[in-house]
């Protein structure tokens, strides 16, 4: 249940940061750098809430197989009796 798309974006945008903030450095370029630390921390902010979502995603299924189990358990139950 990844989000491959987030995880792309993220990547890109803590890549092309990296490259932004060294070309800033190299040129003297203070907005650039800027820019770049920016664009990297974007980066890495959408990456961790893509993690988060996944991990939602886990728990959610995670409860709704327990609950159809306990769902099955309680028809087994009646049926025996």
């Amino acid at each position: 249940m990844t989000d491959t798309k987030g995880k792309i974006e993220s990547t890109k945008d803590k890549t092309l940061g990296g490259v932004k903030e060294a070309v800033g450095k190299v040129t003297n370029n203070e907005e650039l750098e800027l820019k770049g630390k920016i664009q990297s921390l974007k980066g890495e902010l959408e990456g961790k809430a893509v993690d988060v979502g996944d991990k939602l995603g886990e728990i959610k299924e995670d409860v709704a197989e327990k609950i159809n189990d306990f769902i099955d358990k309680k028809k087994d139950e009646k049926d025996e009796k």
